[in-house]
């Protein structure tokens, strides 16, 4: 017999405000598009997709297709999604070669 398993959803993980932090600062120090638009996603999931659409003024169906591993979300949802996840973005230089 076959083990049957599903897909693990790693936004139940996703508790604190240092969780948020060290996911999406995995996945920026990576530089991976699709990977950041997923984890972008994941954490929105953590918090609460209607409760995120609400606060960007976006629709639910919106954000899970801009916030997929095949999204590609404009620079306008972007920050509208990390406002409303209550983060805010820096810049520092990057370490040279």
């Amino acid at each position: 017999m076959a083990l049957k398993t599903l897909p693990l959803d790693l936004a139940h993980l996703i508790e604190t405000p240092d969780d948020v932090a060290g996911v999406l600062e995995a996945v920026f120090a990576e530089g991976n598009p699709s990977d950041i638009a997923h984890a972008l996603g994941t954490v929105a999931r953590s918090r609460g997709m209607s409760t995120l659409a609400e606060q960007t003024g976006l629709s639910r169906q919106a954000l899970h297709k801009a916030l997929s591993a095949e999204g590609n979300p404009t620079l306008d949802t972007f920050l509208k999604v990390i406002a409303a996840l209550h983060l805010k973005l820096t810049v520092a230089p990057a370490e040279a070669a």
